[in-house]
């Protein structure tokens, strides 16, 4: 039934079907033979059907004509086919529950917070550099690890295991009582106190990988197998995509935007929920691959079961402010990656 206005009304007359519809302000006259397709309009009121009615019509007899059939009785079985056809379509997108986190729009940015942020991460860096990690200042990370290797006799692998939990410790740990604590003195400053403790503690357990990457006892040697080299820089570089930076806001972390616990939907999220872990599963699998020793692969197991401990905390902070919303996102978005677009949930 071609619909050209907002009412209609049929006629059946001789084995032909005729009708009028209301459209434009005018009215059309629609007369359909007993063979498929033949169609005939009229306009009513002595007024002639323009070029965009005649589209219109034939779009509607060539696209709509088993739903036409149904609709007149034309025939039962194709009724019923049409319904079913109509039922079958596919749904409309879900309505987004979080936040783009691939958005950024370089026209929103202000100068003055990012001169605040550049301005705070000097004075930042230059006071972790004297009170943390100069020995010959003040020191108080070298002493930090320097208990922890009289604690564990210097076993370098016990050490970072020991650096590891101690971060892990503490940053999960304040990410937990977050939202208390913003209450009691503000987001802002809970940020600020996160980060003094988070950040020399990341410090110190980085610089000691660095700097014992190649003791602990040799496994194997993969260096000069051809290819490798180029293979541990592509998905080293590759894993900084899925970290800090995909879903972080950079202004927010310093504190100069108000700090959020977001709920992020599109973007890296679609490929998956906790681009943080794949991407810390993809460096240690590139240091691993390089570097072939025991201390290596004990930091690389104890990272990863760090960020796969971060996946449920991080899905149960999220649960505790969204709610439903979260349970909602949780369903059509995936841990593993690209697993929610391989079976349709993106």
């Amino acid at each position: 039934m071609a619909v050209c206005g907002v009412h209609q009304h049929w006629r059946f007359a001789g084995g032909r079907q005729a009708g009028a519809c209301w459209g434009r302000g005018r009215a059309v006259e629609v007369e359909r033979g007993p063979r498929r397709g033949e169609t005939r309009a009229t306009a009513k009121a002595g007024k002639s059907s323009s070029r965009d009615g005649w589209l219109s019509l034939f779009l509607e007899s060539e696209e709509s004509e088993g739903f036409r059939r149904a609709a007149s009785n034309d025939d039962p079985a194709e009724r019923a086919v049409a319904s079913t056809s109509a039922a079958a379509a596919p749904a409309p997108a879900a309505a987004s529950l979080g936040e783009d986190s691939a958005a950024f729009s370089l026209e929103a940015q202000k100068r003055s917070s990012w001169t605040v942020f550049f301005s705070l991460l000097t004075v930042v860096l230059a006071g972790l550099y004297v009170v943390w990690i100069d020995p010959d200042q003040v020191g108080l990370g070298a002493q930090y690890v320097a208990s922890l290797e009289t604690t564990f006799a210097g076993h370098e692998e016990a050490v970072m295991l020991g650096l590891l939990l101690i971060f892990g410790a503490a940053h999960s740990g304040l990410a937990a009582l977050r939202p208390k604590g913003e209450k009691v003195i503000g987001k802002r400053a809970y940020r600020v106190g996160f980060a003094l403790v988070s950040l020399p503690l990341a410090a110190a357990t980085v610089f000691y990988f660095i700097n014992h990457r190649y003791a602990g006892t040799p496994l194997y040697n993969l260096q000069g197998v051809p290819g490798v080299h180029s293979l541990v820089w592509i998905i080293s570089f590759a894993s900084f995509l899925f970290l800090y930076p995909s879903t972080f806001n950079i202004l927010e972390v310093a504190a100069v935007d108000e700090p959020e616990l977001h709920l992020w939907e599109t973007g890296v999220i679609r490929i998956t929920r906790h681009p943080q872990m794949v991407g810390q599963l993809m460096w240690c699998f590139a240091h691993c691959l390089w570097i072939g020793n025991s201390f290596t692969i004990v930091t690389s197991l104890g990272l990863c079961a760090y960020h796969w401990f971060g996946c449920w905390h991080g899905d149960k902070r999220l649960r505790d402010k969204f709610g439903e919303d979260f349970d909602k996102l949780e369903r059509r978005t995936s841990v593993w990656p690209f697993a929610a677009i391989l079976d349709g949930r993106q």
